[in-house]
């Protein structure tokens, strides 16, 4: 049994490793040729603004009295620059953001998990064609960019990591620790005359990153008068640092100034997934080359911003996030990096038309470059007669698009120029996309391949191991021809060597051959296949016809769920009706009752917000409540089992009680300091990292018992997950055991029906470690409905209060109890955690099923006398 488990971790680790190589691999490619535009820039210098975290609407709109948090800005918008949303991508987190608009690329999902100091692939920026780069900020975002630093250009300033606390009482200090650097390295200056001369060359980018309102977003907020007062420190600090590089530099209209953020935030205080809050943030540019504002009569966008921010007489100009690196190069006459897929924003320029079409060729025949490269290295690694070039950009047209476009340029069509090229880059990209995705319906294949083969083979161990479908089956049947494994080693041989002419990575190896030991194993079974075949075949076609139809519809909902979680809701209220269809109500209608409440009481969640909702600190207190008083019980009925009053049971119960009521005065004080801006209590997180590791362990030392396991186990996650709830949520998985408790004993009851001859009591079962095969049971259509309810649970658990929002959004809040520090490892591994609590229940509660209706989940493979298979009531056959 040990060697199924295992290979079954390792098929289904394959499975998982597979997804990364098919759907989240780097779009980089190298060997590319520097381009940049042949002209001389508009600026000698720009200073690039990222607010992290910071709202397009919050910057923009007006507030409750009429007047602009950012007074400066909006006189940017209506006197000096240009103005507009950028529009992000998801992941929108600080890296892929910063990635995006100084190196121009869209990074890849899995980077985010790669490191957040370390570059997991190497990249051409911005920042690396400069003369000189300063930076200022936090050292998560600046040290990635300055890695690889071989010219010694770059240099950053940061403060410490300790300072990114979401619980200090001021973090508007992260922000006026840049702004005060920047004014003393402006005046260190003045007075240093290497530091001088080179702050005075050309083509240099001064880097702030401001953390401030990303850090009040998620402590307080975006509605927050913190996150507010933040966005007007910013504004009031911005014109400050103008007028001190005006200075500076004598007012020589040399200096280009683009202010943006890396991403958005939702009301709740989390980013990371796709809602507009998060993917729509601010960016304004003014100054050297820079456009003037333009008056318009109206404007034309799917949104209803422009009337809600009353700006809807200054053009609104709206640019992709990566758009800004080929414009920041455009501006200061730097190469446009490498790996650049953004379309620089010509109607954003103050230049000739001249300049405007250059720039647009060059950034043309940049991703052109990209795309040949990308061509180049996937004809080299597929066979001649398998290759399928991208057929809407040939050679012959690229050459001749970009001769008319040369030629429009000769010929001063510069409008014409431009909108060729942008044709151009268009076909670039589709065809960049194209060999990106070369190989993925070839990889999917093989991988789906693989896990209809293993899905197969372990159903067939199953009904090999608890049905004797051997019986009567001739021994040629049992014993498959010697052609079989012949036939797949030669197809294992030819995949090979397919796959090595073509010098695939070894990745391939793995996703190609793995299905050919698996299928090979499922037709060795080839007469359990013939039994479970013939036993169908005696089954009455129309209740057959039935079953089917309902397992497809129970399928559909759990499919469907995946996208509307009311559907979940819908799922609940039908097995809500479970007793009715059977002989439970009339047999057994208190535990009926029970399984009818705690279903429609369960299907309220899916109803609820999957976030968005406000922390209600007084929800989690109770629903600590609740398992101190469903202790309570626990207890009560420990001390009338037990001959002594004090035994070991009953202490383990009165610790677990006690971790229930310290997680809800560490969860209670932690959010009154925290409202207090006083931090986290050095107490609290010492009890609440000692509760976690706690929850481990005591289950451990409850008796075997199937009752006193399960709820060990209960009180034990519930002492960890109050500690990272924040509202509603805290209640979920107490419902959801309560459910799982009726649902042991709704299973039991249906015992009456099978072959079982007896039926112990639940408060006496315990979890063996090895069943009697002698006392299990075969198969029955029960079963079927018995995994179909713990897919279904699990599926209710992952999305019944849409924890796996709290993965894909980045909500610190939860974690506050362990911790304040920004450190996403940590965090996001407390949050999966959470996240895997309900998992946990649910699969407990599914062994203690298999335990009490006799069908043990850990028999071995066995050779088994004659048995039998129910499929009904009245239809059963012996085989």
């Amino acid at each position: 049994m040990l060697l199924y488990i295992t290979l079954g971790l390792l098929v289904h680790f394959v499975f998982f490793a597979s997804i990364f190589d098919i759907y989240f691999t780097s779009p980089l490619v190298h060997g590319m040729t520097p381009q940049f535009t042949p002209l001389p820039p508009p600026a000698k210098r720009l200073m690039l603004f990222v607010a992290d975290g910071l709202r397009a609407d919050k910057l923009y709109e007006l507030d409750e009295d009429g007047n602009s948090r950012a007074p400066f800005v909006r006189n940017i918008i209506m006197n000096e620059g240009t103005w507009g949303i950028s529009h992000t991508r998801v992941p929108t987190e600080s890296r892929p953001g910063h990635v995006a608009m100084i190196a121009g690329f869209y990074e890849d999902v899995s980077a985010v998990a790669k490191g957040w100091k370390e570059n997991p692939v190497e990249f051409d920026s911005l920042l690396n064609e400069t003369r000189y780069t300063w930076s200022w900020g936090s050292p998560d975002i600046l040290a990635m960019f300055a890695k690889g630093d071989l010219r010694s250009h770059i240099f950053t300033e940061s403060y410490d990591a300790s300072s990114e606390d979401f619980g200090a009482h001021d973090v508007t200090k992260l922000d006026t620790w840049v702004f005060d650097h920047v004014k003393e390295f402006f005046h260190a200056a003045r007075n240093n005359q290497s530091l001088f001369s080179k702050v005075n060359e050309d083509k240099i980018v001064f880097f702030l990153h401001l953390l401030g309102i990303d850090t009040n977003g998620h402590a307080h907020r975006p509605s927050s008068r913190e996150y507010s007062d933040n966005i007007k420190l910013v504004d009031k600090e911005l014109k400050e640092i103008e007028s001190t590089v005006k200075d500076f530099y004598g007012n020589d209209g040399k200096t280009a100034f683009i202010f943006t953020a890396d991403h958005g935030m939702t009301d709740w205080g989390s980013h990371g997934a796709g809602h507009p809050l998060e993917t729509c943030s601010p960016f304004i540019a003014w100054g050297a080359g820079i456009r003037l504002p333009q008056k318009v009569s109206a404007q034309k966008f799917d949104d209803s911003y422009l009337q809600e921010w009353k700006l809807e007489n200054w053009k609104r100009q709206d640019i992709n996030q990566a758009d800004v690196a080929p414009l920041m190069a455009a501006l200061i006459g730097v190469p446009f990096p490498l790996n650049s897929v953004g379309i620089i924003p010509v109607d954003m320029l103050n230049t000739s038309d001249l300049f405007k079409a250059e720039s647009m060729f060059t950034n043309a025949v940049q991703i052109l470059e990209q795309f040949k490269v990308k061509m180049t290295q996937k004809k080299e690694a597929t066979l001649s007669f398998l290759f399928t070039p991208f057929k809407s950009l040939s050679d012959t047209k690229q050459a001749n698009i970009l001769r008319k476009a040369r030629y429009y340029i000769k010929q001063k069509k510069y409008d014409e120029a431009v909108s060729l090229c942008r044709q151009l880059i268009h076909l670039a990209l589709r065809g960049l996309a194209y060999y990106h995705t070369y190989d993925r319906f070839f990889l999917a294949f093989n991988v789906v391949l693989g896990f209809v083969g293993w899905t197969s083979y372990a159903s067939l161990l199953i009904i090999k191991s608890h049905c004797n479908l051997m019986r009567g089956v001739s021994t040629e049947a049992k014993n498959p021809s010697r052609l079989l494994p012949c036939a797949f080693g030669a197809v294992g041989v030819s995949v090979t060597f397919f796959l090595l002419i073509q010098a695939c990575p070894w990745t391939y190896y793995i996703y190609c051959l793995l299905p050919l030991p698996i299928w090979y194993a499922v037709l060795r079974e080839i007469p359990v296949i013939q039994g479970f075949v013939t036993l169908l075949s005696t089954f009455p076609p129309r209740r057959f016809l039935g079953y089917l139809l309902l397992f497809i519809l129970g399928v559909e909902v759990l499919v469907l769920s995946f996208f509307y979680r009311y559907m979940l809701t819908a799922g609940l209220v039908a097995l809500a009706a479970w007793p009715f269809i059977t002989a439970l109500w009339t047999r057994a209608k208190s535990i009926s009752l029970s399984w009818i409440f705690f279903c429609l009481l369960l299907a309220v969640f899916p109803l609820m917000p999957v976030v968005g909702r406000q922390p209600d600190i007084f929800l989690v207190v109770g629903a600590g409540l609740l398992v101190l008083l469903l202790s309570l019980f626990v207890v009560t009925s420990v001390i009338k089992r037990k001959d002594s009053f004090i035994n070991e049971e009953l202490v383990l119960h009165l610790l677990q009680m006690l971790s229930i009521v310290f997680s809800m005065c560490v969860v209670y004080s932690t959010h009154n300091s925290l409202l207090k801006k006083q931090g986290l209590p050095l107490l609290n997180q010492i009890v609440s990292w000692t509760i976690l590791a706690s929850s481990f362990v005591m289950p451990l030392l409850s008796p075997p018992v199937l009752f006193d396991r399960l709820f060990s186990i209960l009180v034990s996650s519930m002492s960890t997950y109050l500690l990272l709830s924040t509202g509603y949520e805290a209640l979920f998985p107490l419902v959801l055991s309560c459910l799982m408790f009726v649902w042991i004993h709704m299973e039991q009851e249906t015992l009456q029906h099978s072959v079982v001859s007896c039926k112990q009591k639940v408060s006496t079962i315990q979890f063996a470690c090895n069943t009697d095969a002698a006392q299990c049971r075969d198969l029955c259509l029960d079963d079927i409905r018995r995994a179909f309810f713990l897919v279904f649970f699990l599926v209710t658990a992952f999305f019944g209060t849409g924890n796996i929002a709290s993965v894909n959004s980045f909500d610190p809040s939860s974690v506050y109890c362990f911790l304040t520090v920004f450190s996403p490892f940590k965090m996001g591994a407390l949050i999966m955690w959470k996240i895997l609590i309900p998992f946990v229940l649910v699969m407990c509660a599914f062994e203690a099923v298999q335990v009490t209706t006799q069908l043990s989940s850990k028999r071995a493979l066995k050779k088994r006398g004659p048995g039998k298979i129910k499929l009904g009531r009245k239809h059963q056959i012996t085989l």
